[in-house]
C-alpha cells in the first residue's frame, strides 16, 4: 500500500502499525518512538487525519494520563472504546 500524506504522518502511521493487538501506547511513546520526542500533539493531529483506518490502527494510541483521547473514526470515542475492548484491552 503507498500512503498518501506528510512524511510525518506517513512515518507515524508506519510506526502506528507496529503496535500489537490488545496493546496501546501513548502519544508521547509515539514520537518518541519515531525519534520526535516533543512532537506528541503534531503525533495525536496526524492519528486524527489518518485515512487509513482500521489497517492503520491510530485508535491503539491513548494519552499520557491513560485516558482514551480522542477518536476521529466514524462513532468517535465510544467506538475507539469498542475496539479496544473487542482486542483485548481493558480499561
Amino acid at each position: 500500500m503507498i500512503l498518501k500524506g506528510t512524511i510525518f504522518q506517513i512515518k507515524v502511521w508506519k510506526y502506528l502499525k507496529t503496535i500489537q493487538k490488545g496493546s496501546v501506547k501513548s502519544y508521547k511513546q509515539v514520537a518518541n518512538g519515531i525519534n520526535r520526542p516533543k512532537s506528541a500533539r503534531a503525533v495525536a493531529n496526524a492519528c486524527a487525519k489518518n485515512p487509513y483506518f482500521p489497517i492503520i490502527p491510530c485508535h491503539r494510541v491513548i494519552r499520557s494520563d491513560g485516558q482514551i483521547g480522542g477518536f476521529s473514526g466514524p462513532g468517535g470515542i465510544r467506538a475507539k472504546k469498542r475496539l479496544l475492548k473487542k482486542e483485548g484491552f481493558s480499561f
